[in-house]
Formats: C-alpha cells, sequence, structure tokens
C-alpha cells in the first residue's frame, strides 16, 4: 500500500491535512518576523536620513545635501520602479512638490515629517515584497527539509545561487543557504535529480512551482524543454491565511490539471503533487480523494515539519 501511495507514510485520512489553529497561530507570528526582518534595512536608513537631514536649517537647504537626493525622491512618493521612467527634471519637480506641500508647513519639525513620509514610501515597497512571503518561506522550508534528507545519506550535492547563477558545491556546515538558492543537484545509485523551482515550463507556458528532473546540472538546459526528463512536478501554497484556503487550492488545482494533461499528451505520467499551508476540511477531503484515487501522487501539509521531510525524503 505504501509503495504504491508514498502519502500514506504520512498521512492516515483527510484530517492529517488539516492545517489546525496552533499552526495557523504559528504561521503569522513567522511572517509578522519575517516582516520585521526585512523592515530592519529600510529603518537604518531612515535612522540615516534624519541625521544627514538635520544639517539643514530649512527645507530648501535638504536640496544641497546630495547624498539624500534618492532619499528625499522616495518620501515624494516616488517608488524604485517609477525613478525608472522619470527624467531629471521629473524627480526635481517631484521634490520640490514635497518640500513646497508637506516639508515648509511642518515648520522645525520638518526633518521629522521627512523621515515620517520615507517610511511610507518604503512601507508600501516592504508590502508589495511581502505579497508572495508565504511561497518564498514555503521554498524555504522544502529546501531545508531536502537538504536534511541529503544529508543524512550521506550524498552530495550543488546548489545555485540566485544572484551569482553559479553551481556551488554544497557543504556539511552549509547554513542559511536556502535564502539564496533557486535550484538544488544531487546523483543517487547512478540517477541524476535537478529540483528546481519557479520556472515557465516551455510546452506547458505557465510558471510551475517545483520540478524535479531526471538531469545533472550541466543538462538541466536542454533537460528543461524534454517531457521525458521530468520525474515530478508541485503545486506550493505557502500562505497562512485560512481566508484564503480555498481560493488558493482552487487555483493550485487548475494548475495540477494543466500540468496533467500536457503530459498524458506526450504518453507521459510524471508524479504530480501539492503542499499547502493553510487547509481546510473541505479542501483536505477533496485533496485525500485525489491522492487515493491516483489524480496526486502526493501532498502535504507545510506546516506539519513531519509530512514535509516525509515527502521531500
Amino acid at each position: 500500500m505504501v509503495k504504491n501511495k508514498p502519502h500514506r507514510k504520512h498521512l492516515s485520512g483527510s484530517s492529517d491535512l488539516v492545517t489546525t489553529y496552533e499552526e495557523i497561530r504559528a504561521g503569522f507570528v513567522s511572517l509578522a518576523l519575517e516582516k520585521n526582518r526585512r523592515a530592519t534595512p529600510f529603518v537604518e536608513q531612515a535612522r540615516s536620513l534624519k541625521a544627514a537631514a538635520s544639517q539643514a536649517k530649512t527645507p530648501a537647504d535638504l536640496l544641497d545635501i546630495e547624498s539624500i537626493q534618492p532619499a528625499l525622491l522616495t518620501a515624494s512618493g516616488v517608488s524604485d520602479k517609477a525613478i525608472n521612467y522619470l527624467l531629471s527634471q521629473d524627480k526635481m519637480e517631484a521634490i520640490q512638490g514635497l518640500i513646497a506641500k508637506y516639508l515648509e508647513p511642518a515648520g522645525a519639525a520638518f526633518v521629522e515629517e521627512l523621515v515620517f513620509r520615507f517610511l511610507l514610501t518604503r512601507g508600501d515597497t516592504l508590502g508589495g515584497s511581502m505579497r508572495n512571503i508565504g511561497g518564498v518561506m514555503g521554498e524555504r522550508k522544502l529546501t531545508r527539509a531536502t537538504l536534511a534528507n541529503l544529508a543524512l545519506a550521506g550524498i552530495p550535492y550543488q546548489w545555485l545561487h540566485s544572484d551569482s547563477k553559479e553551481w556551488i558545491i554544497g557543504k556539511a556546515e552549509d547554513a542559511d543557504i536556502e535564502l539564496y538558492l533557486t535550484a538544488l543537484c544531487w546523483s543517487f545509485k547512478g540517477r541524476d535529480r535537478t529540483m528546481i523551482y519557479n520556472r515557465t515550463v516551455p510546452f506547458i507556458g505557465k510558471n510551475i512551482d517545483l520540478c524535479l528532473l531526471d538531469c545533472n546540472s550541466q543538462e538541466l538546459k536542454t533537460a528543461f524543454t524534454t517531457p521525458a526528463r521530468y520525474v515530478a512536478l508541485g503545486e506550493l501554497k505557502g500562505g497562512i491565511d485560512p481566508a484564503g484556503a480555498d481560493e488558493h487550492w482552487k487555483t493550485a488545482r487548475t494548475s495540477l490539471t494543466r500540468i496533467r494533461k500536457a503530459f498524458t499528451d506526450n504518453g507521459l505520467f510524471p508524479y504530480i503533487f501539492f503542499v499547502g499551508a493553510a487547509i481546510e476540511n473541505s479542501m483536505a477531503e477533496e485533496i485525500w480523494h485525489q491522492l487515493e484515487d491516483g489524480t496526486l501522487s502526493n501532498a502535504a501539509n507545510l506546516t506539519n515539519a513531519d509530512q514535509v521531510a516525509s515527502l521531500c525524503g
């Protein structure tokens, strides 16, 4: 039974998939801590801005402090993306508008007003980066569980750095590499495997959260366009808010159906799996039904460490 249905290693029924209140609460706390971690650079920038701006006696004097001109633009409400579309005179106009409409009316408190408005725009930037943080944190958890399984089995691996785009040989003392890892490669009993996140699969035409391919790192580019090289594909929904659980599952279900069809049209049947953080009762029952009838190969609740470890193993 377990051999043909790997989900039975960590699931005995649909109720095992349901996210508990304690897990939801812990998930929200983790998100809050991550938000604070990401906000730290902005807070430090605001402190530096206050120190530099305090040299000015009047709001107009701020224009003479060269080092804070980008910060003045940010305080004007111009986003990092919008800056690329503005000419020099547009940028100056935005800053002058900030000074005339908000800083001068603030009187002696113009420096504080400047810092508040800087943080307001930076807060919006942070909010944008947090929209998919659940998925990012989910990827990290899956990565760390996979690395743990490889380490226990004594299997060497390589990982792809998100910034340098270089493959790096994994080390036993690796820490926090899940922050920068976008692909993972290993070999076991003569079989090469490469796991990669968030890529648009050419013959599907859509972004897939996670793909496992039968190839090494050098073969990845070619294997990625070859349907027969795919071993497993999965959808990951890391959002913890129960209010969005059903909608996340509907999106994932549509994607999984699309994946399945693309491969069956080629006479191929790779493993299909789902991992979610917020799983409600009705959703769990549907997932369990798909596991039992073979529509899904495996599934796990992201908030349950044992289930994640089992699936990654």
